[in-house]
Parts: C-alpha cells; structure tokens; sequence
C-alpha cells in the first residue's frame, strides 16, 4: 500500500489549505490517480486496522439496491449513521445546542442507533438516506446499471461502456436533504487479456478515513463481477478530484506514515454465477495483519 501512504505525504507536503462545507477545514491536492494490481494481494490497508466486514457488509447493500441504514446497524455497521442522525435532529428540532461530537451528541447519536435497530417504522421514516448508490446502481431513472453492465461484458467484453454512475443531477437535492450526494461517482470496467480491470472516479475523497474502504470496496467488487463473468482479475484505478486530509486528521496522519505497512492479504470467495446471490457468507478474508486502529472523527 505503498501509493497509499505516498498520497498521504504528498497532500501534507503540497496540500493547499481550503475551507469546506463541513466548516472543519482540509488540506487538498486535485487530480490523483494510484494503481493496484489485484494478483499482488487484497489491498486493505495494513498500518492502521479497516474494518473489513464494515466493508463488505456496505457493498452487499449497495449491491441489493439498498439505501436505509437498517440494515448496516444490524450488523454493526456504523460508517453512515451520522448524515441521517443530523437530518433527524434537524426534523425534530433537537439539533439546537447539541454540539457535534460531545458528549450529549454521542449520547444522542446512539439512541438514534438503537431505535433505527429497534423499530421498524422509525428506521423506514428516519434511517433511509435518499436515493443515494444502491439506488442510482439499481435504478437510475429505470437502468438497473449493475445487471447491464455484467451482461454486456459477457456478451461484449471490448466495450469501451462498461460505465456505472452514481451522479443522478435529477436526484442529488433530494440526497442533499438526507445525506450525502455520492463521492465515488463514476466507475467503469475494461477487460483486455482475459482480465478484468476496474476504473474508479472519486469526486471527493477523505483520505484518511474514507479512502481505505474506497479502495478495498472497489476491489472487492472488481473480484466479484470477475467471478460472475468468468474473468481473472486485473487492475484497480483510482482516479480522485478533491483529494484531501482534514485539519483534524494530521496527528493521526503523522501516526500512521510512522508504521511500516505489512504483507498484504488475500481474498477468497465462493465462485457464484450471479452477482446478487452472493452473501457475507461466501467472503473469507485471509492473512490480514495490521497495526492498531487509529480513532479520527468524521466530518459530517
């Protein structure tokens, strides 16, 4: 992971300092791109601990179409409560003094998890974050993306349209008002020598706490939609616009550039003929050795 802690460096060394919708503040480089090739190993970040099931878990919701956290908080995946939280403060008129990330707000925040997990009707009402990627994936104005891009690389692998988007214009107030419109926006597949290649394009991307899952999810999608369309795997792109740390990352920046990343790991997972059979069952990661987790709050 080696083009991953060059990034790292590069933005505090060239980074320009901006402000930001979060009012936390960045250092921001625009237009990186870091290649991975996926016969080297599983690439999951290894000088800081990433929650792989966390992973896996959002890409299955993703893949289903799914857009409610019901089903992330049941499995103890917490990376997006926070966007519909603060909508359901705002609804409700609780946000008024409730200052982000103390101890009220944390406090307020888990009650929030355990009656999305508890209630069924609160979930449907307060947990759904818009139309956001599942939706877009499995239904952007009638175009089950997902579906026709695997049955146009097995009927016509040489395509040069092999393109999923999750940018939907029409939508993005409506994902505004629930959450957050979708930072990996666009990604496309391309196959030459009997390998799949996949090409990631991330309009904005937190480095520290965001990029990790980014790069492991895509991967791991890439894995899959080889599988199911009989391809080896080939490379991972990441391309990325606004690529930043936030101001209130660099200690735990500085932390992890001082650790020496370990070997990568490897995944294995069970061939299946279509891609939405697949279940958190049929992954096993193996040999994922790590420094300890580093702790940053999110930016919401």
């Amino acid at each position: 992971m080696e083009q991953y802690l060059n990034l790292l460096t590069e933005i505090k060394s060239k980074g320009t300092k901006k402000e930001d919708r979060t009012g936390t503040g960045t250092i921001s480089i625009f237009g990186h791109q870091m290649r991975f090739d996926l016969n080297d190993g599983f690439p999951l970040v290894t000088t800081k601990k990433v929650n792989f099931n966390a992973i896996l878990h959002e890409l299955l919701w993703f893949i289903k179409g799914e857009t409610n956290i019901e089903y992330l908080v049941k499995n103890n995946v917490n990376i997006w409560n926070e966007w519909p939280f603060q909508s359901w403060l705002e609804k409700t008129n609780q946000i008024e003094g409730l200052a982000m990330h103390s101890k009220e707000w944390k406090e307020k925040l888990q009650e929030f998890v355990d009656l999305v997990k508890k209630d069924n009707s609160f979930a449907k009402e307060y947990g759904d974050l818009g139309p956001v990627y599942g939706k877009q994936w499995r239904d952007f104005e009638g175009v089950d993306q997902l579906s026709q891009v695997i049955e146009d690389l097995k009927n016509s692998p040489n395509s040069r349209r092999h393109i999923v988007s999750a940018w939907n214009p029409k939508e993005i107030p409506t994902m505004i008002r629930s959450g957050l419109p979708p930072c990996h926006t666009l990604f496309q597949f391309y196959v030459a020598n009997g390998k799949l290649s996949c090409q990631l394009y991330q309009r904005s991307a937190d480095v520290f706490l965001g990029v990790p899952y980014n790069i492991a999810s895509y991967a791991l999608l890439t894995c899959m939609i080889a599988s199911v369309t009989d391809l080896e795997v080939g490379e991972f792109v990441h391309s990325l616009g606004d690529t930043h740390i936030y101001l209130n990352h660099l200690d735990q920046v500085d932390e992890q550039l001082s650790r020496e990343p370990h070997k990568l790991p490897k995944i294995e997972i069970n061939k299946k003929d279509v891609l939405f059979d697949y279940t958190f069952e049929d992954f096993k990661l193996v040999d994922y050795n790590s420094h300890p987790f580093i702790s940053a709050p999110i930016a919401v």
